[in-house]
């Protein structure tokens, strides 16, 4: 399945809730610990170097940043969570500003949630789990830095991280923005959530 991307842009960037823009298109959220890999993930899902901004330093994104693809739908970076140096009061607005988007967002389709497959899910990738549950949002499991493991290591990952969430492991996509791998798996579980399907060649066009 080849996906088509014509244009994608940063349409805002928000500090707090009052900012958010008035819900028109669907969104799909993108949420998961701080450094796990949501801005390069969504630079490889629309082909683009940087339209998301990525650092090595861990708690960059501080916003809800939202990004227009082809006029049809939104991704929504979410900040991400866990940053052990960041202050109590600065992790407590980013995790209100988190339940806020969750709770609040009639146009929200579902939340790709990453997490790190060289690690076991942490404490704070289990809440995510159970907000997405108790809002009865759809959640797309997604294991990053697949490119880091041998095959092997890859399946023995998955078994832990599906445990660790309470998820099947079927149900989790290996991704690696190295190698490009799970993008058509990702992009297939984003299409089926806004209803948005393939074109006449074939192709899915957003």
């Amino acid at each position: 399945m080849a996906i088509r991307v014509q244009n994608s842009d940063l349409f805002c960037v928000c500090g707090n809730v009052k900012q958010f823009p008035a819900e028109s298109l669907p969104e799909i959220a993108f949420a998961g610990k701080s450094n796990v890999g949501k801005s390069s993930l969504i630079n490889m899902l629309l082909n683009r170097k940087a339209l998301a901004r990525t650092s090595s330093v861990p708690g960059k994104t501080q916003t809800v940043n939202w990004y227009k693809i082809d006029g049809q739908l939104f991704f929504v970076d979410l900040p991400g969570y866990g940053y052990a140096k960041a202050g109590k009061a600065e992790q407590a607005r980013w995790s209100k500003a988190i339940e806020q988007y969750l709770h609040g967002r009639k146009t929200l389709r579902g939340v790709v949630m990453l997490v790190d497959i060289r690690r076991e899910a942490s404490e704070n990738d289990r809440m995510m789990m159970d907000w997405l549950a108790y809002y009865g949002i759809p959640a797309v499991v997604v294991a990053t830095k697949a490119d880091k493991l041998t095959r092997n290591q890859v399946a023995s990952a998955l078994k832990t991280i599906a445990e660790g969430l309470g998820v099947e492991k079927s149900s989790i996509i290996a991704a690696s923005t190295m190698t490009k791998a799970g993008a058509e798996d990702i992009w297939k579980r984003i299409l089926e959530l806004t209803g948005k399907g393939e074109s006449e060649d074939g192709s899915s066009a957003v």
